[in-house]
């Protein structure tokens, strides 16, 4: 960031105005309960604080592929029904589309393989019901490599078949919540661009979920992107915007703004029994050792997305790269990625 231009408060403000009027902001993963019953009016947080696109939690790996299903059945009837402000989209001219209209664009991601019930050509019936990207493995290894809080095993045949049909279909293949040695294979194996939708750097906080900085320069190689994730657990003592300001500051530093995005992973609560149990039922999943279960764990609001712009503005940052991180990188590459 050497060559950025100091910015007083007044034209940072403008500046700020001006990037959430003319640019798609993309929030690369949201972290709600994946659940029928979840409140989806509540999709008005990202919507009302500028939010033209955002990539909706259906199921991870502690569920079962009858729950995403359910899930997308509802959240699908949901949108439908709310189509004066949000659109299920399929390309990057669809964002655009939705965002001159006002609405906030919607896909849906899947956090691990188990919603494939091992069979791979369930992958093209999810993108078909509207899921761009998934990852392998939900902290805990399974039919298709290994999770951050596993043992360190690779990407497996069923694994790879996976990047293989993602790679056809048009999908993002996420690293998020993989172990070391399934990440570095999927970016090695797969013949496009891979991400790690919502990951933080471990040399700012020691975490198993957050990643390296050669994981990240891998990730950077293949042409994907990582996007920082506002979770307390993940960020160090607080999720102020400052906070998530410096993990992003370091990402671009290290592998260039570029490669770099935004992904909350902000939840609101879903009141149904097994979301409060959840914790209970499979403790595996967040292992207390690593920080988990704490209670009022703060996280970023979308709200905060606007002062996370001026901070970087302010740091020094430029106005073309404020843009890029906060949607136009993953617009790149969902344009060259998504059929």
């Amino acid at each position: 960031m050497d060559d950025m231009t100091v910015m007083d408060a007044a034209a940072i403000d403008a500046a700020v105005r001006d990037i959430f009027k003319h640019s798609v902001i993309w929030d690369g993963h949201s972290g709600f309960m994946p659940d029928p019953a979840a409140d989806l009016h509540e999709l008005s947080r990202w919507r009302d604080a500028g939010v033209n696109y955002l990539s909706v939690d259906v199921g991870f790996d502690a569920l079962d592929w009858h729950s995403a299903i359910r899930t997308i059945a509802a959240f699908r009837r949901f949108i439908a029904r709310n189509g004066d402000k949000y659109a299920l989209v399929a390309t990057v001219h669809d964002i655009h589309r939705a965002k001159a209209e006002g609405k906030m664009a919607i896909t849906f991601d899947l956090e691990g393989a188990n919603a494939l019930d091992g069979r791979i050509e369930m992958v093209e019936l999810y993108h078909r019901l509207g899921v761009r990207q998934i990852l392998f493995a939900y902290n805990r290894n399974n039919l298709a490599g290994g999770g951050c809080h596993d043992a360190d095993t690779g990407l497996t045949r069923f694994g790879r078949d996976m990047v293989d049909e993602m790679n056809r279909l048009g999908m993002f293949i996420d690293v998020t919540h993989c172990g070391y040695r399934t990440s570095m294979d999927a970016m090695e194996y797969s013949s496009q661009p891979v991400i790690f939708s919502h990951s933080n750097p471990r040399a700012l906080k020691e975490h198993e979920r957050n990643i390296s900085d050669e994981q990240a320069r891998a990730c950077a190689a293949t042409g994907g992107l990582v996007g920082v994730v506002g979770l307390e657990n993940f960020l160090g003592d607080d999720a102020r915007p400052e906070t998530i300001a410096e993990h992003i500051c370091y990402w671009a530093d290290l592998i260039g703004p570029e490669h770099v995005g935004i992904s909350l992973d902000h939840s609101f609560e879903v009141d149904v029994p097994h979301a409060h149990a959840m914790f209970e039922t499979f403790p595996e999943y967040w292992p207390l050792s690593q920080g988990y279960g704490k209670k009022d764990r703060q996280q970023a609001h979308p709200r905060n997305l606007a002062e996370i712009a001026a901070i970087l503005l302010k740091r020094g940052m430029a106005v073309r790269d404020v843009e890029a991180i906060f949607g136009g990188n993953f617009m790149r590459l969902a344009a060259r990625i998504w059929r």
